[in-house]
């Protein structure tokens, strides 16, 4: 839900031991727009505008891309910087590829373009809160990865108890919609045990049922 231009100058911030409780869900994201978040470990973050277009006048084609189930992955690079992304794709061959869209005012994509590499990891449902925290949605005090444990890797830090990840070579990205597609080329995989992966799916996350 998101507030008024009023409150949003007035409400304190997140972990301000002064705000009143009624503002500790509050969560700002960048750009200035706050969003309520059930802030209990493990919660679902729910996010809504007042002021967003009815679900049967939106366009048919953002209604489309919410009905394709995608794979949460965290993509890192160093620096560090870090974004969820659910637009990952990998193409086999000589060499093997790798495809996602991203955000291009993303502190990510900056990182990204400087050292010209990064990280790839595929998100599990123990992740979900994690994933929020790199999308804008959920407080990070300290910083994106001040919490839970990392593996630094020469293309970016990597959750521990990922599933595996890719090391990627940045090759080329261009403006593709109202994203930047990134292709980039396949340098290193490391796999963890086989593991049950996190999607998203019209807005919320799912996981394969047992």
């Amino acid at each position: 839900m998101r507030l008024s231009p009023s409150a949003e100058r007035t409400a304190p911030q997140p972990g301000d031991s002064t705000a009143p409780e009624r503002f500790l869900g509050w969560a700002r994201v960048r750009g200035g727009t706050m969003f309520h978040v059930n802030h209990e470990p493990g919660a679902e973050i729910h996010h809504t505008d007042p002021f967003a277009v009815p679900t049967g006048q939106r366009s048919p084609v953002r209604r489309l891309r919410g009905r394709l189930a995608a794979p949460v992955t965290l993509w890192t690079a160093p620096g560090p910087a870090g974004l969820t992304v659910s637009s990952t794709l990998v193409a086999e061959g000589e060499p093997d590829r790798l495809l996602g869209l991203i955000d291009p005012e993303s502190d990510l994509w900056a990182a990204v373009e400087e050292a010209g590499r990064f990280a790839v990891a595929p998100l599990g449902p123990p992740h979900r809160q994690l994933a929020d925290r790199f999308a804008g949605l959920f407080p990070a005090p300290g910083g994106l990865f001040a919490t839970g444990a990392w593996i630094e890797t020469p293309y970016g830090p990597v959750p521990t108890d990922a599933a595996g990840w890719a090391g990627c070579r940045l090759d080329t990205a261009r403006e593709y919609g109202w994203g930047l597609l990134v292709e980039a080329t396949i340098e290193a995989v490391d796999l963890a045990e086989e593991a049950t992966p996190l999607l998203h799916y019209r807005g919320r996350y799912h996981e394969l049922p047992a």
